[in-house]
């Protein structure tokens, strides 16, 4: 009878390049199967480990959720099932990233503005009186402060009259 090596939870972490504590809590939500235990109570892992928690891993590097990830490791682990589920959880995840995405663009041309702005109006100035910090102390709904800056001179915000700011 051939005996099926396995590994210790240090082990596993280093063969699959995840943590120990990353390996536990994989553990603990179902993500990874219990681990058997050695006649000293330490976990005791099979080979397949390392292909499962690489698999978590990489679920988690592309974004999923970890309910998200649940439901493909159940998808993984059952050959009847069909390809179009995964596909569809991951045209989920590609549509969320592409939300991000823009988001992202978004605040990257409001920060280009903002500081080309700065360098247009007020980089040499005292940092109070800085576009920038006044844009920054702006509701969002409102545009663009109208700011006069320099150290010597004073500095004209419109603010708005009531509400709260972010």
């Amino acid at each position: 009878m051939t005996q099926v090596r396995t590994m210790t939870i240090g082990a596993l972490a280093q063969a699959s390049g995840a943590t120990v504590p990353t390996i536990r809590y994989y553990e603990s939500i179902g993500l990874l199967p219990l681990a058997r235990r050695s006649d000293k109570a330490q976990r005791l892992y099979e080979p397949s480990a390392i292909q499962r928690v690489a698999f978590v891993r990489r679920c988690r590097d592309f974004g999923f959720s970890i309910d998200q990830v649940r439901q493909l490791v159940a998808l993984a682990d059952a050959p009847g099932l069909p390809c179009k589920e995964v596909r569809d959880l991951a045209a989920e995840q590609l549509t969320a990233a592409r939300a991000r995405l823009a988001e992202l663009q978004a605040l990257e041309a409001a920060l280009q503005s903002a500081v080309s702005g700065c360098d247009a109006t007020c980089s040499d100035g005292c940092a109070p009186d800085c576009s920038i910090v006044a844009e920054l102390a702006q509701r969002q709904e409102n545009l663009r402060p109208e700011v006069t800056c320099g150290c010597a001179g004073s500095i004209r915000v419109e603010r708005p009259s009531s509400g709260a700011g972010r």
